[in-house]
């Protein structure tokens, strides 16, 4: 039974928006901080977003313009909203909490 799973990717045109969902069997009211991380072919991953504990969320510069992720405890989710989608926000996506990743959904953004 996966613990983190992902999902929402897909294929989407420049200037789309999309909202990827990270859903988990854990308690997250406990987790230091739920994280998304992006890996396009080729490259290295890098960090995308975070939310803490607190509720205070961060954002990689590439995208803190045109994001917003937010979480509900109970229903044990969080979630990505990218607006204004560029080519190079194609990757697959991975939502980590704390040290536990899921497998990733896959966002292609076509022109």
């Amino acid at each position: 039974q996966e613990e983190v799973v992902e999902s929402g990717g897909g294929l989407i045109q420049v200037g789309g928006a999309l909202k990827l969902s990270c859903t988990t069997s854990l308690n997250i009211a406990s987790a230091k901080n739920m994280n998304w991380y992006r890996q396009a072919p080729g490259k290295q991953r890098e960090w995308v977003a975070r939310i803490n504990q607190m509720g205070i969320t961060t954002y990689a510069v590439s995208i803190e313009a045109r994001a917003t992720l937010w979480r509900n405890i109970a229903k044990r989710s969080m979630w990505l909203q990218i607006n204004n989608l560029k080519a190079e926000d194609t990757a697959r996506y991975y939502c980590a909490i704390d040290d536990k990743w899921g497998q990733g959904t896959q966002v292609t953004v076509s022109s």
